[in-house]
């Protein structure tokens, strides 16, 4: 058996217990310091890396008696990322010793500022929980070097989970109570850039007795933001056209949909603000007001995707529609700019049917005069 320092995330006890998948009672944690070596953010990531310093002193967590289990699991957390163990001398209380230390390899993360421990926890301690469990739960399944590859998505996927926590309210419907429903397992499905749960669920059922276990799966997918944009002055909106695949595998002959700008949330990004980037990217448009229409699952019977749906108030009277997308995600995107009532049009005849799109120029339809009469100020 061996000891191993952390001075990273790792020091956070709750991502400990996730990555070796035991409780903090089971683990044998000591205050230690590296001497000559400091800690600081690697630049432009979540998290810290470690350059040798001669006054340095990285304060840490010796973790003791690592067995062969737990290090795979921390091998399978760290090893995508470009560190890899390195005996070195700590100090404990007890005094000196030698301990395995995840070193990066090169260059391949320049140091920013200095790192704290408590600074990460606030920014990032609940987003990398939750990614920790799908890295974990890719644990002799996927590789170290795939990890890295998906890191983005797992870590949007964990982003998600957080934004969940701002639960909608229950005026009307159910206000869950501790055991109102159980996962009872889950099994092996399809992880990629989406992923497919398998698992067996019970829940109390409204006249109050348990459910039966049923087996079900789910597509876990992300949050996305949707803008729709809208100049009250002109009384026109933007809509944007981009050749789908689910229409191809529905094997609709015509798969190129109109649509309101969209796109994934970023980990740690604020819906509001994917929604303006993205309405960059996709239109070269620079929104002005955004004003929250809704917040909705649009298939909650099997998906965890979840859509925050905007309007942006914006200048349209010199667009004339364009081709824009970014080259590296393999977008081809056409922007159309059109009469409120022409895009009404297109709804009900079925040409523009996607049902985002739909509910969003319904919800304007019920906001429209309103914000022609100047309620909101359309200008930047």
């Amino acid at each position: 058996m061996a000891d191993l320092f952390f001075y990273g995330t790792l020091c956070h006890v709750p991502l400990l217990e996730r990555v070796l998948g035991r409780p903090a009672a089971e683990i044998a944690l000591s205050p230690a310091v590296l001497p000559g070596w400091a800690v600081y953010w690697a630049a432009g990531e979540c998290f810290p890396t470690i350059r040798a310093e001669a006054r340095g002193r990285a304060e840490g967590l010796l973790l003791l008696d690592l067995d062969e289990e737990a290090l795979a699991r921390l091998d399978h957390y760290e090893g995508g990322f470009g560190y890899a163990l390195e005996p070195l001398e700590v100090t404990t209380p007890e005094g000196a010793c030698q301990a395995l230390v995840y070193l990066p390899e090169g260059a391949r993360w320049p140091a920013g500022a200095p790192w704290r421990l408590a600074d990460w926890v606030a920014r990032f301690g609940p987003l990398t929980l939750a990614a920790a469990d799908e890295v974990m739960e890719r644990f002799g399944v996927t590789t170290p070097q795939d990890i890295d590859r998906l890191f983005p998505w797992i870590r949007a996927r964990g982003w998600a989970q957080c934004l969940a926590q701002e639960a909608a309210p229950t005026t009307v419907r159910r206000a869950p109570a501790p055991d109102d429903y159980r996962i009872e397992a889950t099994r092996p499905g399809y992880d990629g850039f989406f992923r497919l749960r398998a698992f067996d669920i019970s829940f109390r059922r409204f006249d109050g007795a348990r459910s039966a276990t049923i087996g079900r799966e789910a597509f876990q997918a992300y949050d996305a933001a949707l803008v729709l944009p809208y100049d009250p002055v002109q009384d026109q909106v933007m809509l944007v056209e981009q050749f789908r695949f689910g229409p191809v595998w529905r094997r609709d002959p015509v798969p190129w949909m109109l649509e309101p700008i969209a796109g994934l949330v970023d980990a740690g990004e604020r819906p509001a603000d994917c929604a303006r980037r993205e309405a960059m990217e996709e239109a070269g448009l620079e929104l002005g007001d955004l004003r929250l229409m809704t917040r909705v699952y649009p298939s909650p019977g099997y998906s965890t995707e979840f859509f925050h749906c905007y309007l942006g108030l914006c200048d349209l009277s010199a667009e004339e529609g364009r081709l824009a997308g970014l080259a590296h995600e393999n977008e081809d995107i056409r922007s159309h700019v059109i009469s409120f009532d022409r895009a009404m049009t297109l709804v009900e005849s079925g040409e523009a049917n996607a049902g985002p799109l739909a509910m969003m120029l319904l919800w304007l339809a019920r906001h429209r005069e309103k914000l022609r009469r100047g309620g909101l100020v359309a200008r930047p």
